[in-house]
């Protein structure tokens, strides 16, 4: 079994949905833990309120890359790169799913938008290894937080 999922399955298996298991396993990275951000980050589950709209696992993706790369506090700065760093998730999500599913939405993924374990549980493992080539070649640690 994929070593990812084996990380991802104990969070499911806790009701997490796709964008919080992948900001639990960001946050989990850096050793820190940030439960008003999970909840925050609940707001994009299966598609944004069950709605079926965009997949939670590219919503919350580009919350992780954010969490790395954005700007807080009044007196921080982004990255430099931090545009780019985001549209390369969502151009590798895009020609990941689209080709299979047809569209980056839940519906068009899983149909009924519910979440599936062999469909999301896959894309899962797939979005954080992909999260985390992003980061480290654009020389930023995961497991490193933002000063």
């Amino acid at each position: 079994m994929n070593p990812t999922m084996l990380e991802i399955m104990p969070l499911a298996a806790k009701n997490y949905c796709c964008s919080q298991i992948l900001m639990l396993l960001a946050l989990q990275a850096q050793g820190v833990e940030n439960w008003e951000l999970v909840r925050a980050t609940s707001g994009v589950c299966h598609g944004m309120g069950a709605s079926g709209q965009t997949c939670g696992i590219l919503t919350g993706g580009c919350l992780v890359l954010g969490l790395y790369v954005g700007r807080g506090r009044e007196e921080e700065l982004p990255n430099d790169r931090a545009d780019l760093i985001v549209t390369e998730y969502v151009d590798w999500f895009t020609e990941r799913v689209t080709p299979e599913y047809g569209g980056i939405t839940c519906q068009a993924i899983l149909g009924d938008g519910k979440p599936d374990v062999t469909r999301c549980g896959g894309l899962l493992a797939d979005a954080w290894t992909q999260l985390l080539t992003i980061l480290t070649e654009a020389g930023i640690d995961p497991s490193q937080p933002r000063d």
